[in-house]
């Protein structure tokens, strides 16, 4: 399979390319980002990101991004409760096209912030998706 590798986590399992080319990037900055794969699994959070949720990405374990997203209980700036495919990282993995979003985040320790979000799906060579990259940040007035 082109553009596959083993995967360098101690997942066990193969990864793209890409997605260990955004982990690596995601690993060395300092803004808080997260890795969706191409099978809709949390892949990866950064240490920046860990700070702002409240957990480790140790012990979030293994979820789909789904179950990351509803336990986050997001909702948009009027207080709607948003659908996971209306999430920037929904629409950036289900419609394939780059998204972003102000919106309502409640942290894993219980903290309730207004943030902005952008994601945008990982394409390889082969134009096959393999994922999609969320940056995140606290909102500012």
């Amino acid at each position: 399979m082109a553009g596959v590798t083993p995967d360098s986590s101690g997942g066990g399992g193969p990864r793209s390319l890409p997605l260990i080319l955004a982990r690596e990037l995601a690993a060395n900055l300092a803004t808080p980002m997260f890795l969706i794969d191409g099978d809709g699994q949390l892949a990866y959070c950064n240490d920046a990101a860990e700070l702002m949720l409240g957990r480790t990405f140790g012990e979030l374990g293994s979820m789909t991004a789904g179950e990351f997203g509803a336990m986050l209980d997001l909702h948009d700036l009027g207080g709607d409760r948003l659908r996971r495919r209306d999430t920037p990282s929904g629409r950036a993995f289900l419609e394939r096209v780059p998204a972003h979003q102000r919106l309502l985040a409640t942290t894993l320790d219980g903290t309730r912030r207004e943030v902005e979000v952008t994601a945008y799906p990982l394409f390889g060579k082969d134009e096959e998706m393999h994922g999609v990259l969320t940056v995140f940040w606290e909102a500012t007035a």
